[in-house]
């Protein structure tokens, strides 16, 4: 009986403390979302509302009346397309074969990724732009994707996964004369679906929301991804217009949902298959 006092309270102790976290996470998207539909002035008000008074939609029509927002949004859908099926691709050849291929130098190929992984983004920013600069690709797409196109994250998550799948699968594709791109082809991918859908999952979150990087390469407008000119078209003259950057926020998450709804299952099955915990 005692036993089972116990664990009824600790049940009820963590779901207390999953409910909080919830709403703690769930909160600032709920004010964000409320937010896009109040005027500037309800916005500023002091103390803060929490419904709209005067709901409007307002902010969402000047939204996409700007003349280069169907621009922006497709850059940003793009740049953030074309890394998530790069690195979804080269990601997964370099796992395999660091996962299930022998050859010279594969412990301190896997030594040098786990070296970069502890790496900060930061420290590397200046040395890749500079990269960048020199190569000419400053204020256009290559430059916007080409530095993303293989992450170290991406190559560990991928070996790791492949790594557990039995090795004779492919010694039978060895046997009836496959090669080993058909192998990787017929055989690995198939089998990995937990894993490239968490890959692309992170993958598209990073680049979808990336702010520094394509700020400080793309220096015109054509080059803009939607970050990027949500942050400059809504704040001039020292007056940021909160209502657009609302609108604009729930715009930029409403791709993320649809796609972490759409490959949700698998997600978490890939980070409870992988050992990312």
């Amino acid at each position: 009986m005692l036993n089972a006092k116990k664990s009824t309270a600790s049940r009820w102790l963590i779901y207390t403390i999953l409910t909080i976290g919830f709403v703690a996470v769930v909160t600032p998207f709920v004010w964000m979302l409320l937010g896009s539909f109040k005027a500037q002035g309800e916005l500023l008000r002091v103390p803060p509302t929490w419904w709209p008074q005067s709901p409007t939609l307002d902010n969402y029509k000047r939204l996409f009346q700007k003349a280069s927002f169907l621009r922006y949004f497709g850059n940003s859908a793009f740049v953030a397309v074309t890394i998530t099926v790069a690195n979804v691709t080269f990601c997964s050849m370099l796992g395999y074969a660091l996962a299930k291929l022998n050859f010279g130098g594969k412990k301190l190929v896997f030594g040098l990724v786990m070296g970069t992984l502890m790496v900060p983004g930061m420290v590397t920013f200046v040395p890749l732009f500079v990269l960048v600069a020199d190569l000419g690709m400053v204020d256009s797409y290559p430059g916007l994707i080409l530095p993303f196109l293989v992450t170290p994250f991406g190559v560990f998550l991928m070996r790791q996964f492949i790594v557990g799948l039995p090795d004779d699968l492919m010694d039978a594709g060895r046997i009836d004369g496959a090669s080993e791109l058909r192998i990787f082809r017929q055989i690995i991918l198939p089998l990995c679906g937990p894993a490239l859908a968490t890959l692309g999952i992170l993958t598209f979150l990073g680049s979808w929301n990336s702010f520094l990087w394509p700020l400080v390469v793309a220096q015109t407008q054509e080059h803009y991804t939607l970050p990027v000119a949500l942050a400059l078209f809504a704040t001039g003259q020292n007056v940021t217009d909160y209502g657009l950057l609302m609108a604009g926020a729930t715009v930029v998450v409403l791709p993320i949902l649809i796609v972490f709804l759409v490959f949700q299952r698998r997600f978490i099955e890939g980070i409870a298959t992988t050992g990312i915990k």
